[in-house]
């Protein structure tokens, strides 16, 4: 159909995993007739899980995208993994949405990933919605939403309630008549009437002047949509996405009730880098010029590179020209697509707050900007916050000659998900693949095999360990080579100060009288920074270190670039040996979730980590243990929690901070170092 701005609904669906989402989203698809029947994750025949390894895990490791029309509305649904160890992509879909369906299981309660997503929406201020998913499997629905309003509070309401053991429900917003499985619905009728009027005043003194019955639909919707945009109001909705039961009312509450682009926060554009900045305001115009963001990119194997945006403003046009955030050069929109699951269905135009997808061109990333105008250069989106990768891997080639072939199908494969990164570490010679967790390399490197038909080797990468000093020291050095004709000279005082942990890194100039010439303190500067990517005592960088060079001496004629940075960087090194050099190690939130009875092992088992235990969680028999344990203390934790377990423990990890290692570790670390010998 066609559809404007204000009949356009975007919906993520989001939780823990096992909830159900994505047969929700095959159910939602169906009922809003996208789909001639829903598919299941048993037959592998559902939109969104089409990769074959999701059809092989029997779980989503990617987001799937949709959309579907339905009362006169255009719904764009995105369905993104449950499990943590794919954040990357799912956090980056739900930027692009207005509003956050937290799926829950009726059997499964208020579990640790619905929380998390509860949050999340939260801080991004987006609408939320809960869907209490398998109303019909004989749990006590009452409960769970008793769980509900305890966990998040009592502005968690039902919109509709089960009936008839969860074989259908009755709607208990629109209406005070009918009876439910919790009783009759007036009571629940009355709670929300009386949440919304509470956030706007002009519409509370008409209820209470008129009473529910003088309340327009017009008011009841404006108010409603404040109360979703504030988190005033959290709506509950209870559904059987396998019966079928809800999920069209689930539809029509979108279609009443959810906001539409124009309604909801604008996103925090900004344009200019470094401290000239202005906040930009995208308006949902389609006559403006185009402001779009990528969220999504997929590497097709038959389409090529597929950039999926979202647009705030403007209309985007097959056959017309866009640029890529500050590119001079063009590209033409040959084709303009709406995706369903793998298929690419081709459409004319995406109006302001649609979502839709651009193929093979080059230059798209995620988080590029498109535009067509250079009115629009220099606009970008506030970055997102991502979990920071901990996990990493050694990879090579198995076989030999495949070493580009390998080189670029990681680069793809990081281009889709910006949790998963890959670095070179010169030390070593390796290549390094960093990801949340072990399942979310192990499911990567699967994919190198599976699209890509590249074999790796893999093994466990060095720590990334740091250096840092502890106290202020002075360091000097006079470099001084005679080789027959013109020699080299530069000598330099410095001294080094630690920082607090997580600054970085200054050098500062307090050089007065032309000892050392202007035009060669970057030289000196390049000589330190040489000096902090190799490390002083265990070959690791340096980091939350000022230095402040302060005195030195030149030549008329041997002084040379190469003489100060030479000087500059065994004058650090002399400093960091006199500063109490440490050795510091990442420190990571780890977040166990197990059965309850296995609290006591996996607490016990992490006391052997050098974990700090920071606290624990209870729900419905599992408990989350959350601590702080060095990163180094991990490897080959998946597996022994698997083990202590039976296979019903997971966890999540997130960088804190860094600290220095135990003495007796540094010392093992520096006696391993072997320092390599360079000439001067």
């Amino acid at each position: 159909m066609a559809y404007s701005t204000e009949q356009i609904r975007n919906v993520a669906l989001a939780g823990h995993p096992g909830a159900g989402k994505t047969t929700l989203f095959e159910a939602l698809l169906h009922a809003g007739g996208a789909i001639p029947a829903a598919g299941t994750i048993e037959r592998g025949s559902t939109v969104s899980d089409f990769d074959p390894i999701e059809k092989q895990r029997r779980h989503s490791i990617d987001v799937g995208i949709a959309s579907t029309d339905h009362a006169g509305i255009h719904v764009n649904l995105i369905d993104t993994p449950g499990y943590p160890d794919f954040r990357g992509p799912a956090l980056s879909a739900l930027a692009a949405v207005e509003t956050i369906a937290v799926v829950i299981s009726c059997d499964g309660g208020v579990e640790y990933g619905a929380r998390r997503m509860m949050e999340y929406a939260k801080s991004r201020g987006l609408c939320r919605v809960v869907v209490v998913n398998r109303i019909d499997q004989g749990t006590d629905c009452q409960t769970v939403l008793d769980e509900l309003r305890e966990t998040f509070g009592n502005e968690c309401l039902p919109l509709n309630l089960p009936a008839d053991g969860g074989r259908r429900v009755v709607d208990c917003f629109g209406t005070d008549e009918g009876d439910s499985d919790f009783g009759p619905v007036a009571e629940w009728h009355r709670k929300i009437i009386d949440q919304v009027v509470e956030i706007n005043e002009t519409v509370m003194e008409h209820y209470l002047d008129l009473g529910e019955g003088g309340l327009s639909g017009e008011e009841l919707h404006d108010a409603f949509e404040q109360c979703l945009r504030e988190g005033h109001l959290v709506p509950v909705l209870f559904c059987s996405a396998r019966s079928g039961a809800g999920v069209r009312e689930l539809l029509d509450v979108a279609e009443r009730l959810f906001p539409h682009p124009g309604e909801a926060n604008p996103p925090p554009f900004v344009k200019g880098h470094g401290d000239d900045v202005q906040a930009i305001i995208a308006t949902p115009d389609p006559k403006a010029h185009v402001i779009a963001d990528v969220f999504k990119i997929i590497n097709d194997p038959f389409v090529g590179k597929l950039g999926v945006f979202r647009v705030y403003q403007g209309t985007v046009r097959r056959d017309t020209s866009l640029f890529v955030d500050d590119g001079r050069k063009p590209f033409r929109v040959g084709h303009l697509f709406k995706l369903r699951g793998k298929e690419h269905v081709e459409v004319e135009q995406a109006i302001p707050g649609d979502i839709a997808a651009v193929a093979k061109v080059d230059d798209l990333h995620f988080d590029a900007v498109l535009h067509d105008s250079h009115d629009e250069d220099h606009i970008h989106l506030a970055p997102l916050a991502f979990p920071r990768p901990m996990f990493g891997l050694a990879v090579e080639a198995a076989s030999k000659g495949q070493e580009q072939k390998l080189a670029t199908a990681l680069h793809r494969l990081g281009e889709e998900d910006p949790c998963f990164q890959v670095e070179h570490t010169v030390e070593t010679n390796e290549t390094i693949v960093r990801g949340l967790s072990d399942l979310h390399l192990r499911i990567n490197l699967d994919r190198l095999k599976e699209r890509y038909g590249v074999e790796v080797k893999s093994r466990p990468p060095r720590i990334a360990y740091r250096e840092t000093v502890s106290t202020a020291a002075e360091g000097h050095h006079r470099h001084k080579k005679q080789t027959g004709g013109a020699g080299q000279f530069g000598e330099v005082f410095l001294r080094v100060e630690p920082l607090p942990r997580g600054a970085g890194f200054e050098f500062v100039d307090e050089v007065r009288g032309g000892t050392i010439p202007g035009q060669f303190l970057p030289a000196v500067e390049k000589g330190v920074r040489q000096a902090l990517a190799g490390g002083a005592v265990a070959g690791y960088p340096l980091q939350d270190v000022r230095v402040i060079v302060y005195d030195g001496k030149h030549h008329p004629v041997d002084s040379k670039e190469v003489a100060f940075a030479t000087a500059g960087k065994r004058a650090f090194v002399d400093a960091v040996l006199k500063a109490r050099p440490q050795v510091l190690e990442p420190i990571v939130d780890l977040a166990v979730t197990a059965p309850g009875p296995h609290m006591g092992d996996v607490s016990g088992h992490l006391a052997g980590k050098r974990a700090r235990i920071l606290g624990t969680d209870s729900q419905r028999g599992e408990v989350v243990i959350r601590a702080q344990v060095p990163l180094s203390e991990l490897e080959g934790f998946a597996a022994e929690l698997k083990s202590i377990t039976a296979g019903r423990g997971r966890y999540a990890l997130d960088f804190s901070h860094y600290e220095p290692v135990p003495a007796n570790v540094q010392q093992k670390l520096i006696d391993a170092y072997q320092p390599r010998h360079e000439d001067d």
